[in-house]
């Protein structure tokens, strides 16, 4: 009897330090931003006492509202929004036009392409910013939503997670399609993208989070306030604030809040996307 109980004990004793482990990493992930969300609604206290607070002492929301007095906090919003949603449609359609041959069709020098765009991963995306700078300048596209558009709307991430969702698809379904008649753009549209859905919507999600949250590339490209996204107007008129941290908080909170509401929502689809590229 005992023998049939201790290896359930054992059990229980495992899944109860793993998720005592997953609650530590989550604690340690969420704190920054809770500490910035109870820095921006405290008038009271001071902010960096040890060990900090972890509840807003005098709540209040004029901290909000000074960051929308002091900064063109809807005009921000519009300009990351324009380059969020542009992002994402280019990405999506690069992408999958760079990852569908090197899925499905056969081609002389096709593993070395692949290998040379698996190669790039390796690379720290500072190190492109002189070349993208430079052909920018080029481009005339210094001080346009095109130049801070354009070096992000191809990655090697987003065409590997297309690539193997590609190739998940049944080859019989290609095979059925090629025997009605469909030519390879048909196949590729009508055919393929329909049924990597999650994965583009991974994609889309990711990306999207990724150029809102994009500072140091529009920041070098950019040099009109009235031009800037929210990311780089909030931390660029930091200075118009002072000395205070609290309104600094409220900027920053406003701008987090609509990736994370995003997320949100949109999370089932991110979740199936990535249980199709684990598998």
């Amino acid at each position: 009897m005992n023998a049939s109980i201790h290896p359930r004990a054992r059990i229980s004793l495992h899944y109860l330090l793993h998720y005592l482990a997953l609650c530590a990493i989550a604690l340690v992930c969420v704190f920054p931003f809770w500490w910035t969300v109870v820095t921006a609604l405290s008038s009271e206290g001071n902010i960096f006492a040890f060990p900090p607070t972890f509840w807003p002492k005098a709540p209040t929301l004029d901290n909000f509202a000074e960051a929308f007095r002091v900064i063109p906090f809807l005009a921000f919003f519009k300009n990351s929004v324009l380059i969020a949603a542009f992002t994402v449609f280019w990405k999506l359609v690069l992408c999958s036009m760079a990852a569908y041959p090197l899925a499905r069709m056969h081609f002389k020098g096709r593993r070395l392409v692949f290998g040379v765009i698996l190669a790039t991963l390796v690379l720290p995306s500072e190190v492109n910013f002189l070349v993208n700078f430079i052909t920018v300048t080029k481009l005339s596209l210094v001080d346009t939503y095109a130049g801070v558009i354009l070096p992000n709307v191809v990655t090697a991430v987003a065409i590997l997670l297309l690539k193997q969702a590609f190739e998940e698809v049944p080859q019989d379904l290609i095979d059925a399609a090629r025997v009605d008649g469909a030519s390879e753009w048909m196949i590729f549209t009508r055919v393929m993208l329909p049924l990597i859905a999650p994965w583009l919507a991974t994609v889309g999600i990711l990306t999207a989070v990724e150029a809102w949250n994009e500072y140091i590339w529009p920041s070098i490209v950019m040099s009109k306030p009235d031009q800037f996204p929210l990311s780089v107007g909030v931390l660029y008129l930091r200075g118009t604030f002072g000395s205070s941290t609290r309104v600094i908080a409220a900027g920053t909170v406003l701008t987090i809040l609509p990736t994370l509401a995003a997320f949100l929502f949109t999370q089932r689809y991110f979740m199936r996307g990535m249980d199709g590229a684990v598998k």
